[in-house]
């Protein structure tokens, strides 16, 4: 459907081609001359006839003011997004948005006249779906339809469901990027991408403005648009960028948080960063062009960002892998070599959970690992935090346990450069034992609360490997919290158990009921919670009529404590010597006359407190009397 001001254009094209075709008439009507060479003015034709050449010629080839790139995210936050577009001929800047599609009732905009176009909206509300549209002042030029659409992050530290898409070493441009990015849109269907990551060499070959726009915005129009891109710099991508001016293509095209604008410290440049994402903190580092020096600029950042964050996740992300016996060798080769000796100490002395990587043209998983600093051969048992393959009904899900007492929960490393191109490699690095694999592919990463699924996903669609990892599942008796709070010493923390006290009742009934879920016995009058809530022979429920009352300790108010009073509810019902159904029947009866005839003993408190007072004759025994007034109720 054409814009207001397409048809403006088109109406003031229509008219001017018609005068030039109408001064080109004037011009026919000369005869052809053997002495005017072809296609030339004869010296009779007037000025209006050439001029109508010019224009002809000239709206024949001009450019008509639409997107050229784009739209695509950039840079956002809980209350805040980023909109970039490129348009064919400069002109103003307007974003319009608002939740109701066809309702874009807010905007943003900026007047000065540019090809590159970049609007912030602010003041938006969190975990919260928009639509937007992109043009000028005067017309909107893509958007305003279901297509063009943004979720914002949730609050900070808050867990929500997260679907995150990452890429690595992608930027071929060909049919291999084609069908990984198509097996992606087949796998997610409907569900929103919440995020997705670039782990370099995003254009190849080097990084160029027309490279990165056939590598990246002519393959995932739709995923641009839609959801937040974070990428980080690979060595192709490095060879038209300079890190140290933050200038190329890389820095031209991408806006990343240098200021802490998406949460995390502040690092002063775009080539390293971090945000947040919900529950998730994130860490992108320079491996290309950056000091990566233990004392040098980033990794001081990194060390100082990372000690700072609380979120429950931490994912770290560069482009040159710690670990890889692909394309690429992490044992010889320096900035590989770099990564693992001087990044890796400081990320996991903080609890980094995952790292992602590319380079290597494979794909690369290593199992829950924690202190291998040196070169493949040096790895021991000692650094294997569990060395299964993370999968739920095999070896079982990664159990990443992390407190003050125990910082060293380990991480699991992913070298993921396969979606563009694979290029083998003996692929045997003893860390990468579960998945070592020379296919097409990208990752799929679902996190929820303390769960994080994760998928590579083939090219066909398939998946090719898994693993899951669970954070600090707690005390749980496979893998004691020696720090964590144990109220009945069971060795199952409390955060775990599903009864603390070990009553017999669970945690959660006893909080339905309003006892003491560490206390046995809430009311102290000398029956634990579980033989109160037990009395009619149900501890799975509590019933008011045929159970005693937990937190009283004379549940019939008859001044004889519940311990020892034969008829707490004071009905005549003698359970627990009879049956506890609240009412007097002939098995109240019968237990009564054993004990009258000395079949049951009865101890010296049932005798006590034990006849049917007020039912019977309150001369503190069981005796024919209270027998007589048990008929008496039976109707006998």
């Amino acid at each position: 459907m054409r814009t207001t001001g397409s048809r403006r254009i088109a109406a003031l094209k229509l008219v001017l081609l018609t005068l030039a075709s109408a001064a080109l008439a004037n011009l026919a009507m000369y005869p052809v001359r053997a002495d005017v060479t072809p296609g030339t003015i004869p010296e009779e034709a007037s000025p209006v006839n050439a001029l109508g050449q010019i224009l002809a010629s000239w709206f024949t080839n001009a450019e008509v003011l639409q997107v050229s790139r784009g739209p695509y995210l950039q840079r956002g936050t809980p209350t805040s997004v980023i909109v970039r577009w490129s348009t064919t001929l400069p002109t103003d800047s307007k974003v319009q948005y608002g939740t109701v599609l066809g309702n874009l009732a807010d905007s943003a905009s900026s007047g000065v006249a540019t090809t590159e176009h970049e609007i912030t909206l602010n003041n938006l509300s969190p975990d919260t779906p928009y639509y937007y549209s992109v043009g000028s002042s005067s017309q909107v030029l893509a958007g305003d339809d279901a297509d063009h659409r943004f979720v914002t992050s949730p609050v900070v530290g808050t867990p929500k469901p997260t679907r995150i898409w990452v890429l690595g070493d992608s930027g071929t441009a060909n049919a291999n990027a084609i069908a990984v990015a198509d097996a992606y849109r087949a796998f997610t269907g409907t569900r929103h991408t919440d995020l997705w990551m670039m782990l370099g060499d995003n254009a190849y070959t080097s990084g160029t403005q027309s490279q990165y726009q056939d590598a990246v915005f002519d393959i995932y129009p739709d995923i641009l648009r839609t959801s937040v891109l974070w990428p980080t710099l690979g060595n192709h991508d490095g060879i038209s960028a300079d890190s140290s001016t933050q200038s190329g293509p890389y820095y031209d095209i991408f806006t990343l948080p240098k200021a802490g604008e998406a949460g995390g410290l502040a690092s002063g440049t775009e080539a390293y960063y971090s945000f947040d994402y919900g529950n998730i903190h994130f860490i992108c580092l320079d491996s290309q062009e950056t000091d990566r020096s233990p004392g040098g600029a980033m990794l001081s950042w990194a060390a100082a960002d990372i000690a700072q964050t609380t979120q429950d996740w931490i994912i770290a992300f560069w482009h040159h892998p710690p670990y890889s016996k692909g394309s690429h060798d992490s044992d010889t080769e320096a900035k590989l070599v770099e990564m693992r000796e001087n990044a890796l100490p400081i990320l996991e002395a903080a609890g980094v959970d995952l790292v992602l990587s590319g380079h290597s043209h494979s794909y690369e998983r290593s199992f829950l690992l924690h202190g291998h600093y040196d070169t493949s051969d040096t790895l021991t048992n000692a650094m294997k935090v569990d060395a299964g393959n993370g999968r739920e009904g095999e070896d079982g899900a990664y159990k990443a346990i992390y407190d003050e007492a125990n910082p060293y929960r380990g991480a699991v490393y992913v070298t993921a450069g396969s979606s563009g191109k694979i290029s083998g490699g003996p692929l045997d690095h003893p860390v990468m034992v579960h998945a070592s694999l020379n296919l097409l592919g990208s990752m799929v990463l679902d996190i929820e609360g303390n769960r994080l699924d994760a998928t590579f996903l083939r090219s066909n669609g398939s998946t090719a490997d898994s693993f899951t990892i669970l954070k600090n599942p707690d005390n749980c008796p496979e893998l004691p919290n020696p720090e964590q709070t144990d109220t009945d010493g069971d060795a199952v923390g409390d955060a775990c158990d599903p009864d603390d006290d070990n009553d017999g009742l669970s945690d959660t009934l006893e909080e339905s009921i309003g006892t003491n879920r560490l206390l046995a016995d809430t009311d102290g009058d000398g029956l634990s919670d579980f033989a109160e809530v037990n009395y009619d022979g149900d501890p799975s429920a509590y019933n008011p009529i045929s159970d005693l009352n937990p937190l009283s300790t004379d549940t019939d108010g008859d001044g004889i404590s519940d311990d020892v009073d034969l008829s707490p509810h004071g009905d005549g019902d003698v359970a627990p010597l009879g049956a506890p159904n609240g009412v007097v029947n002939l098995g109240d009866y019968l237990v009564m006359q054993r004990i009258v005839t000395g079949q049951i003993v009865a101890s010296t408190l049932e005798l006590e407190h034990g006849d049917l007072y007020p039912v019977g004759a309150p001369d503190g025994r069981i005796d024919t009397s209270d027998l007589l007034q048990m008929l008496a109720l039976l109707g006998w």
